[in-house]
């Protein structure tokens, strides 16, 4: 519990009614979209600007109190439970985009915009920003920047930290920074800009971001292809990146998410189909007629079972809704959802699902996987429930192997979903025992006093390797 003078000094600073330390106000940020995990803050409170901040920093540094910065708490590693204890700030009130420079094609937004409510604008005015995380309509660019977060175009238009130019933040001890900013190219000193993106609220509190846009492309076609065999599936996503294709979205979903997602789209989907490539590409139309016809002789020539082109937008929104809706009709299956996400190489991809579907039955436990083929991110999902402790326990040790199994096929524990509390145990099985102590003296010259988001990343105790039994 906090001190009434520190209550009151930061209730001077944002006005009494953005400080709440009421039981309601504690326990709705005690968690966010990780199952299973929660802890209470001694206080929330919602900053307007970054004066506020600042002002806020200064007072809790002095006092060595923690903070976590939180836009919705959509993130799915842990990232903003406030493990231990403190202020959970919450940026919702730091939400408008602040500058458009059609000039130099650069968004200046706050980070508690809401992701999709930013794209929609930036549309209207005839303009594009890839990034397009799954949970877009609920995050904000603030969380986004944090975990570094992808999307379903992220084969060809990267993720958002090939987006974020300029960032300002406020760090540890209330001082203010300004890294990169209007430019296309800067290379004075350490790239900053890109070490506080994905850096999960660790280093510092990201107050306002200078954003890349580019040239919306002029046409788009969507395409579903669909697979009897997982294997010639996975063997096509590598088909199609050797013909020299990057497609605008290459993606997968195995049969019982395929099953999962009709029965609550109601989509019409294959359901007898062992899996399904959603292929999008965008461009000049005709390249993308070109690309489009390729791929489809891609697909046949690799077994597709059937290829079916979009014959409008509607129709290729209806396609698009099917992946996008994979993680919320698992969810609707059992009271406990567990979405991971390993990233191999596209080439190990089918190597990858076998791997999961072997690990799966080995622990008697319900996985579906589904993700962006084509950058290897795959996304296995366990259906649980979190009263029964016993099949829980069969869920994290498959988890423990799936991970293990990324590695070894090189791949990462994460993609995109972030290192936070619950992947932090595996971290220095990706990059080393060095790897962790440079993590650590960059942590310690941003915040000395590990005030910024304590306990994520850095695990008290590392994880030991499993032994996976082949045979």
């Amino acid at each position: 519990m906090l001190e009434q003078s520190i209550v009151q000094q930061l209730r001077q600073i944002v006005g009494n009614q953005y400080f709440r330390d009421d039981n309601e106000a504690l326990v709705t940020h005690s968690y966010d979209g990780t199952p299973m995990l929660q802890s209470l803050p001694d206080g929330v409170i919602y900053p307007e600007n970054k004066q506020q901040i600042s002002e806020i920093m200064k007072v809790l540094a002095e006092n060595r109190i923690p903070v976590v910065s939180r836009g919705s708490g959509s993130n799915l590693c842990g990232g903003t439970v406030p493990i231990l204890g403190g202020i959970v700030m919450v940026m919702h009130r730091m939400n408008r985009i602040l500058e458009v420079d059609v000039d130099n094609l650069t968004a200046t937004v706050q980070p508690g915009l809401i992701t999709a409510e930013f794209i929609s604008n930036i549309e209207s005015k005839g303009l594009f920003y890839p990034p397009d995380p799954s949970s877009m309509r609920i995050s904000t660019i603030g969380g986004n920047i944090a975990e570094c977060s992808g999307g379903l175009r992220g084969l060809k238009y990267g993720t958002t930290k090939d987006y974020v130019i300029g960032l300002e933040a406020v760090l540890a001890n209330g001082e203010i920074i300004r890294t990169g900013g209007k430019l296309m190219k800067d290379v004075a000193g350490y790239d900053l800009t890109k070490l506080l993106v994905g850096s999960e609220g660790t280093l510092a509190i990201i107050t306002e971001a200078t954003l890349k846009l580019i040239p919306p492309p002029r046409s788009k076609q969507t395409m579903l292809a669909m697979f009897n065999n997982l294997y010639d599936a996975a063997r096509t996503v590598s088909k199609i990146i050797e013909s020299k294709i990057i497609p605008a979205t290459l993606e997968f979903m195995d049969n019982p998410t395929i099953r999962v997602v009709d029965d609550f789209a109601k989509l019409g989907l294959p359901r007898d189909m062992e899996a399904i490539l959603l292929i999008e590409q965008d461009g000049d139309l005709e390249a993308v007629e070109r690309d489009i016809k390729m791929i489809e002789h891609i697909c046949i020539a690799e077994k597709a079972e059937r290829v079916e082109v979009a014959e409008s937008r509607e129709h290729a929104e209806r396609l698009l809704t099917a992946r996008r809706s994979a993680f919320t009709a698992l969810a609707r299956l059992r009271p406990t959802t567990i979405l991971e996400d390993a990233t191999v190489p596209r080439s190990k991809i089918a190597d990858m699902v076998r791997r999961i579907n072997e690990i799966a039955l080995k622990y008697d436990v319900m996985i579906a996987t589904f993700g962006h083929a084509g950058d290897g991110n795959l996304h296995p999902t366990a259906t649980t429930d979190a009263r029964d402790h016993e099949e829980v326990h069969r869920v994290e040790q498959a988890f423990e192997e799936i991970f293990q199994a990324a590695i070894e096929l090189g791949g990462t524990i994460t993609g995109e979903h972030g290192v936070g509390l619950v992947k932090a145990p595996f971290l220095e099985w990706k990059i080393g025992k060095p790897g962790i102590e440079v993590m650590r003296g960059i942590k310690q010259a941003f915040d000395p006093h590990n005030l910024l988001n304590p306990g994520k990343l850095f695990a008290k105790e590392t994880r030991k390797r499993v032994v996976i039994n082949r045979d």
